[in-house]
């Protein structure tokens, strides 16, 4: 087929060492990221005994950068925004306690999503996309509920959920879980050792020992940093402020997540006939946004080039693109005004292997009415 030569051409072009990762490109980045956070930080402490307006224009500027932070703490998940993996899980760390989410077990998570792209029978990304079956089997409460948990209106919510509460209810949870296990097993087995039970300790809210020691930490720290913010400043409302911007943050970044994969006729295979390459191309879309929101979302728009290859740093994704412009032929162009409409393709169509929204399942419903 004429697409899987493209890619085999493309991957040839990957061997480019002008698009391999460099370190002072990283750190530039960094520093204009994590330098305005805090200066921001600073700034919310200093305007809560003057204007609490200023106070609460701040939110969607430190938003902004900790959605920046968040790409490249993705970009440390996939150990390409510096070329050694040693500094992208350090950083990865920091990333992930300024934005709240833990970085070690979000990418082992996030590199699931990336070798199932386009297959939505094992992945159904953040929104859990239910098939047409699915939907018509639902109440007319649960279509209502449905519908509206996928809409930009409830985004600030699932970003509060996903990067505030989230890592740390999970962490909670799964520790008391832990502690409750060893008491019950120590008590029934007490010559065995506290590592003996522990090891038969089984939750879902983490697969390894070394996810649970990585979460521990960083809930510590981020908990820590937080307490040491309300000491230093004396006000409950920055930090309150501060964790808004979060939430906000995370609700920008499950939307732009979605509209890259859920788009009207997006590629939605069953594990059957899928194929990775087919998802990149076809299930992966190329968000049109302007300049500055490109420069905050680290060029993530060109959605298609890094499910291409992981291994391209954000910052080489749109030259790599614009060099083999012609091979992407056939990714999808979704500009920023379409972005709301995209949010409305929630059903997948098994049959056909691809996303629509409720209102062309209508459509086709009407259609198969026979005559």
């Amino acid at each position: 087929m004429a697409l899987f030569e493209d890619i085999r051409h493309l991957r040839i072009a990957l061997r480019d060492k002008n698009f391999a990762a460099a370190d002072h490109i990283a750190i530039i980045q960094v520093a204009t990221t994590v330098v305005p956070i805090v200066m921001l930080w600073w700034l919310a402490a200093k305007a809560v005994n003057f204007s609490v307006w200023l106070l609460l224009a701040l939110i969607p500027v430190l938003a902004l950068f900790t959605l920046r932070a968040f790409t490249l703490m993705h970009d440390c998940g996939h150990y390409s925004l510096f070329k050694n993996r040693s500094t992208n899980r350090i950083m990865g760390f920091v990333l992930g306690v300024l934005t709240g989410m833990p970085q070690y077990v979000w990418a082992k998570n996030h590199d699931y999503h990336h070798a199932h792209n386009g297959d939505w029978e094992v992945y159904r990304g953040p929104y859990a996309t239910r098939s047409i079956t699915e939907y018509a089997a639902m109440t007319s409460g649960s279509k209502r509920f449905y519908r509206w948990k996928c809409s930009v209106y409830a985004s600030p919510i699932a970003g509060f959920i996903y990067l505030v509460f989230n890592p740390r209810y999970t962490w909670l949870r799964g520790s008391i879980g832990l502690c409750w296990h060893m008491l019950r097993q120590k008590i029934a087995s007490p010559r065995d050792s506290l590592r003996a039970h522990v090891a038969t300790y089984q939750t879902r809210y983490w697969k390894t020992s070394a996810e649970f020691r990585y979460m521990s930490l960083h809930n510590i720290v981020f908990i820590g940093m937080w307490v040491c913010v309300y000491r230093a400043c004396g006000s409950g409302l920055v930090v309150g402020i501060c964790l808004a911007s979060i939430a906000l943050a995370g609700a920008a970044g499950i939307v732009l997540f979605t509209v890259q994969h859920n788009f009207d006729k997006s590629y939605a295979s069953t594990t059957t006939g899928w194929h990775v390459d087919e998802g990149a191309i076809h299930g992966t879309s190329f968000l049109l946004l302007p300049r500055w929101l490109n420069w905050f979302t680290l060029d993530i728009a060109f959605h298609h080039v890094h499910h291409l290859s992981t291994a391209i740093p954000n910052y080489r994704l749109a030259a790599f693109h614009w060099k083999n412009e012609a091979r992407f032929a056939e990714v999808v162009r979704i500009p920023l005004s379409r972005v709301l409409a995209s949010l409305k393709c929630i059903l997948w169509d098994v049959a056909a292997r691809e996303i629509i929204t409720v209102s062309e399942w209508q459509r086709r419903c009407v259609w198969d009415i026979p005559s």
